[in-house]
């Protein structure tokens, strides 16, 4: 029946906003937006030189404008230091500092993580799909082909498994 389907819909949308905001609140307990936990997840995956302010607008699909916000609020609050400049730009290169590699060891996604990975392997692999489909639906990419490489299957990797993707 269309109602039950319109239904079912609404419930998991809001299933799916009180993840998101559970996943959120438990990031502004360490006085972080959620922008600024994507920035350190991105400067903690990325190779090194795709570590700049512009790639990780590129990423995020952002105006530098606001990611340059972010990143000057992560360099004051010590999670993120400047290490010079990357090839002939002016671009600087980012890296994360003692400070923000601990905090990410708090990374809110971690909880998701942990809550999926206790999962079947079939409700997992549901729910992928179902996942997939949602943020394709969206306008977002996924690129479901390619594995997490060594370093890359820590909590917090987005859509896109590989920053790298999509930004040459």
């Amino acid at each position: 029946m269309p109602g039950e389907s319109n239904l079912d819909a609404a419930v998991i949308s809001g299933l799916l906003e009180q993840l998101t905001r559970r996943m959120h609140s438990h990031g502004y307990s360490a006085r972080l937006f959620p922008a600024q936990w994507v920035a350190l997840r991105y400067l903690n995956a990325a190779p090194s030189d795709l570590r700049t302010a512009i790639d990780l607008a590129r990423y995020q699909g952002l105006a530098s404008g606001a990611v340059a916000r972010t990143v000057r609020a992560l360099i004051t609050k010590g999670f993120v230091e400047k290490k010079g400049t990357i090839g002939r730009g002016r671009a600087e290169r980012l890296e994360l500092t003692d400070r923000g590699r601990a905090l990410l060891k708090r990374d809110p996604l971690q909880m998701i993580t942990r809550a999926v990975g206790s999962l079947e392997e079939e409700r997992r692999s549901e729910l992928t799909a179902s996942l997939v489909l949602l943020v394709r639906a969206l306008g977002g990419r996924v690129d479901e082909t390619e594995a997490p490489t060594e370093g890359e299957d820590r909590p917090g990797a987005p859509v896109d498994t590989k920053p790298e993707a999509g930004l040459r």
